[in-house]
């Protein structure tokens, strides 16, 4: 039985700490994907936009709900052992964590390729709303494409 753990969080991302809750002795491979805050954003086609901070807001109970949904699917489908995605909340600085997820199976094929679909997934279909803050003191509300 796979053990899975999908959460929104308004404080700092763990990583080290994440990462361990995806590992276990059967895994033979754990992967993961962290989001960061990046320094530019494209604005349009011309031009980027110097950003300072993101604020990411959600639904709590839909945004947690579709993250378990989806970590669950990825355990079944790639036979993981453990899976663990985190999306904070709130105003997240330069180079911060904004997202985490973790898998840890028997093969890194398996890993992988959960991971990569896991964090799609999350980007696709969970209530989380992204805010940029530019450096000029304005912001723009978007997707979480980043």
């Amino acid at each position: 039985m796979s053990e899975t753990r999908a959460a929104l969080s308004s404080n700092e991302l763990k990583v080290a700490d994440i990462m361990s809750e995806a590992t276990d002795p059967a895994c033979g491979a754990v992967a993961a994907f962290i989001g960061t805050v990046r320094e530019t954003a494209s604005v349009d086609k011309h031009r980027d936009a110097s950003v300072v901070a993101l604020e990411y807001d959600a639904h709590p109970s839909l945004a947690e709900e579709k993250m378990e949904e989806i970590v669950r699917a990825a355990a079944e489908k790639w036979g993981l052992e453990r899976v663990v995605a985190v999306h904070r909340t709130g105003r997240c600085e330069l180079g911060e964590p904004t997202v985490v997820v973790a898998c840890g199976a028997g093969h890194r094929a398996e890993a992988l390729e959960a991971c990569h679909w896991i964090i799609d997934e999350i980007k696709a279909t969970v209530p989380i709303w992204k805010k940029e803050i530019y450096s000029d003191g304005s912001s723009w509300v978007g997707d979480e494409s980043s």
